[in-house]
């Protein structure tokens, strides 16, 4: 076999790098290396990353090193024919292609990132000496085949181009990814410039004129807002050229659309110098001159998003939306997502080329919010890829008054980025032609392989937390640092002095007439006649409305009766040869039966009809959720598999030519970022059914911020309309605390102004009439669905065909029993499951004097509703609410607040389990003797 020269143990790294240019170009390799790798037979990239058992047994020589032996890295002396000197090139070739790749992975541990110019520390490997090279040696000329530049150079240049390519202002992280194409594509890209770009005077004066901006806005505000809460930018200001030169290169790369989110910090100033919106206005808000305006509603100013549209350099116009976001930082990251998503297929770019997502981090947030995890397994996943995130940390090297060493368990903020097989780029923010560099390569990498990337720049906070704040308090040495440093439009102005054209002239004009543009909005902004622009519904929610459900019309939902069938059998229709499981065939044909109105509708066949006429009438249709294509419960099988090839085939995507998009997708085991992504799609598609489903109920607490700050508050506080569907099973059936309330308790008390939507359909064409109901009428609120579990197949909780083909929801349904209304003792007022059990147990006790009345629609109630459903019932008749719930849970605390001691005449009492910190017991035999508990107080029977 044809040997290599032969190497020490400690030249793998040598051998994979060789092994990576031999795929890639074997006449690039040393004629000995490549007659050895020829005699290998085929060899993939993939094979440089099995270790020694790629390597035959000879190859690692075991012998005592020479120079450099301390560390391990000396060759063996050659043996056989091979000459002294011979060797000796080997030897120093190897140990320089070593010494080079150490700069390509460990680099940025040496990079001059950090403003504050804080001690990192060395790092060995980084040494010459570490692998035995003098100083001599660096005069040596070497072979810089794995180098981009010329075909060979002396040792002292390949280390001085690594050092000024990897540890300048730019540390970078890549050597992780395994994709051999995308090192190859960074290595170019950054070492033939050396990480650096040559600007035009133009370029320059652009960025120095952002500077200028940027900086003028916070010094202007410090000064007229004394004490006002800003959450200033400054000691990061580079954040704005850093944007502003991303928009020009989205303009250049075709892009439409850039939704952009961030938390507060440096918010006011993206506003205003990114988006455009007027200084007057955001001096307005400041001045809080108009209180009547926001009593009760509204959120303080940097919280506010805005949109509006900016024509760049080559004269592409380019969409620009920055996300509405609380306090609860990261959480809006999954948001623009979805709000991305939704532009994307509303314009039909299912290639994700045309819309970019910007979310802006803070150096704590990213490091310590789990959401940020989820958001970014989001970004290789077919049912939530939107072409690649840009990620800007603003590095503040402090959260709060916690110092990294405080906050995070990694080097860097950025390390849980490293799941993804994505360049990580760390810039020291004081270096603005730095950061136009790495943002440059940042877009360009992201319009190469549509992947997201981190931009991790590095500044400091001048002030506290807020303008508030003394952070001195508590970071005494920090800001001691920070009091010394000058400013980054001084220090850049420093440099453009020093080493281009630009003139002081020319940057005090800049900074005058910035400063003159805020005193002329200062005093707009404070005349009595300001008005600022109405923000009204327009574009895609032209026509929609939020407000009172009374004020609009309530609508027919049913559907034509051969429509109804037609769908129904194309829900059951498989392309030829597809075969499904065995099961699933019976499964199919009892479909089938429904369709032809030969047995009653299930609720999975009620719930595709629903999606199904929505679709076929020009509706898009999303629904994603944890196993959400067959159900949890093995009841929807919306993506059928065929059980020889694996292949798939959703029928609701299939129903007609014309039809509207469907998209049915199983979620990645994450609540919190995919229920925050569903609400942005929503916003971005008011005429779509968008779906998100728990797998069981309980599980939608751990995305309770979503809920809580953007759900059932986004109307109120920003104006924002919204109408996601969350479905969550619900139902107490003896399965544990875990899996038996959806906390119904939870969403009543967010309930106000009719902000939400929460029902409890008991049958699938009141399922049906609900989900028509979302989308048919213009009026858009987030609905909350207690769905069933065992209800899915129970006989009884069925519907025949007719109840699909007219009518609407019904907000209470009547007692299906016919009883003598005169004779009634008692009317018992229940949801969801528990209808069954007092129905069945009604039917066994042959009792007639217990009306059953179901209240499908808990929020929003009028109490005229009630009364028209008890109109029938003699006065004084007792009105009992029955639940499931712990006495402290469910609706009964709710509708007593709302409803009062009565209900008209009906005195008003209740029925649940004894109060409990825990939804329920997690014993079978135990909740069968709760269950049957509550039946006997309902009809006055002894315990049991």
């Amino acid at each position: 076999m044809t040997q290599p020269p032969p190497l020490s143990s400690q030249s793998l790294s040598f051998v994979e790098g060789l092994l990576e240019d031999y795929v890639r170009d074997p006449a690039s390799v040393d004629p000995s290396w490549r007659a050895y790798f020829d005699a290998q037979g085929s060899i993939s990239p993939a094979a440089a990353r099995r270790g020694p058992s790629f390597v035959p047994p000879g190859l690692f020589s075991g012998a005592a090193p020479g120079a450099g032996a301390q560390n391990g890295h000396a060759l063996e002396p050659a043996r056989g024919g091979q000459s002294q000197r011979e060797a000796e090139v080997a030897a120093l070739q190897d140990r320089a292609d070593q010494l080079m790749r150490s700069y390509r992975v460990r680099g940025h541990l040496a990079a001059q990132i950090d403003p504050l110019g804080q001690s990192r520390g060395s790092h060995p490997e980084l040494a010459p000496e570490f692998y035995g090279i003098t100083t001599e040696d660096l005069a040596r000329p070497i072979s810089a085949q794995t180098f981009h530049g010329e075909p060979r150079t002396t040792l002292g240049a390949a280390l001085e181009r690594m050092r000024n390519t990897y540890c300048r202002s730019i540390g970078v992280q890549f050597m992780h990814i395994d994709d051999l194409a995308i090192k190859r594509w960074l290595q170019e890209r950054m070492e033939s410039t050396q990480n650096r770009q040559t600007l035009s005077h133009a370029e320059q004066v652009r960025i120095l004129t952002k500077l200028t901006d940027a900086v003028m806005f916070e010094e202007f505000i410090q000064k007229k807002f004394l004490g006002a809460k800003s959450f200033s930018l400054e000691g990061c200001e580079s954040l704005i050229p850093l944007l502003d030169l991303a928009i020009q290169r989205a303009g250049e790369q075709g892009i439409d659309e850039t939704v952009i989110a961030m938390a507060h910090r440096g918010r006011l100033n993206v506003l205003c110098n990114i988006l455009g919106k007027s200084a007057a206005q955001i001096f307005r808000e400041f001045e809080d001159t108009d209180p009547q305006l926001y009593l009760g509603r509204g959120d303080v100013k940097y919280h506010k998003g805005y949109s509006s549209s900016c024509r760049t350099e080559c004269g592409k116009e380019v969409h620009l939306s920055l996300c509405f976001n609380p306090s609860h930082l990261e959480f809006v990251s999954p948001v623009a997502l979805g709000r991305m998503r939704a532009k994307q297929d509303r314009f039909g770019d299912f290639d994700r080329r045309q819309g970019l997502v910007v979310l802006i981090h803070g150096d704590a947030a990213f490091a310590g919010q789990g959401v940020v995890q989820e958001t970014l397994n989001l970004s290789e996943l077919d049912g939530y890829r939107v072409g690649g995130t840009i990620h800007i940390i603003v590095n503040n090297q402090l959260g709060f008054t916690t110092p990294p060493r405080q906050g995070r368990s990694s080097t860097y903020c950025t390390d849980v980025a490293k799941m993804l097989q994505i360049p990580i780029f760390h810039v020291n923010g004081e270096d603005p032609e730095a950061v136009a560099q790495v943002i440059e390569l940042a877009m360009d990498f992201r319009r190469a392989f549509q992947r997201d990337v981190v931009v991790d720049m590095y500044g400091y906070r001048r002030r506290g937390h807020n303008e508030g704040d003394e952070p001195a308090f508590t970071d005494p040495l920090l800001y001691q640092l920070i009091a010394q440093r000058k400013g980054v439009r001084e220090g850049y102005l420093d440099h453009l002095l020093e080493f281009s054209s630009v003139t002081r002239q020319e940057a005090d004009e800049i900074a005058e007439n910035r400063r003159a543009l805020l005193e002329q909005e200062l005093t707009r902004a404070r005349q009595k006649d300001f008005v600022a622009p109405p923000d009204v519904l327009s574009g895609a929610w032209k026509g929609y409305v939020g407000g009172s459900e009374a004020a609009v019309p309530r609508v027919d939902t049913g559907i034509d009766p051969a429509r109804a069938r037609e769908l129904l059998q194309a829900t059951c229709r498989l392309p030829d040869g597809f075969q499904v499981h065995p099961k699933l065939e019976r499964w199919l044909e009892q479909r089938k039966e429904m369709a032809l109105g030969r047995r009653a509708l299930d609720w999975s066949a009620g719930e595709a009809l629903a999606l199904a006429s929505l679709a076929a009438e020009g509706h898009p249709v999303r629904l994603t959720g944890q196993d959400c294509e067959r159900g949890t419960f093995s009841h929807r099988h919306a993506v059928l598999h065929d059980v020889r090839t694996g292949r798939t085939h959703c029928p609701l995507e299939h129903l007609q030519r014309g039809q509207a998009r469907v998209e049915i997708r199983n979620s990645p085991l994450s609540e919190v970022a995919v229920m925050g992504f569903e609400f942005g799609y929503c916003l971005d598609y008011p005429e779509a059914l968008v779906a998100w489903e728990a797998q069981f109920g309980d599980f939608v607490n751990v995305a309770q911020v979503i809920i809580d700050q953007f759900l059932v508050s986004a109307e109120e506080k920003w104006s924002r309309l919204n109408g996601l569907v969350l479905l969550l099973p619900h139902g107490f059936e003896g399965q544990g605390p875990e899996h038996s309330s959806a906390r119904l308790d939870r969403f009543l008390a967010l309930a106000a102004d009719e902000n939400i939507q929460v029902i409890i359909p008991t049958t699938p064409a009141q399922m049906f009439h609900a989900l028509r109901r979302q989308v048919v009428r213009n009026w858009r609120k987030p609905l909350v669905v207690m769905t069933p579990k065992s209800l899915l197949r129970h006989p009884e909780a069925v519907s025949p065909v007719a109840d699909f083909t007219s009518g609407r929801f019904q907000r209470i349904l009547a007692d299906d029993k016919r009883i003598d209304t005169k004779r009634v003792r008692k009317i018992a007022l229940c949801s969801g499951k528990l209808y069954y059990d007092l129905a069945a147990e009604r039917n066994r006790r042959k009792d007639s004097e217990v009306a059953l009345l179901r209240l499908e629609q808990l929020y929003p109630l009028t109490e005229e509703d009630l009364q028209q459903a008890l109109a029938p019932y003699p006065k004084e008749r007792p009105l009992v609410w029955i639940q499931e719930e712990p006495e402290n849970m469910g609706a009964w605390r709710f509708l007593r607040v709302r409803l009062g001691e009565s209900v008209g005449a009906h005195p008003l009492t209740s029925i649940a389990r004894r109060a409990s910190a825990s939804p329920a017991t997690g014993s079978l035999a135990s909740h069968r003797i709760e269950q049957q508990a509550l039946l006997d107080q309902l009809f006055d029977a002894d315990p049991r």
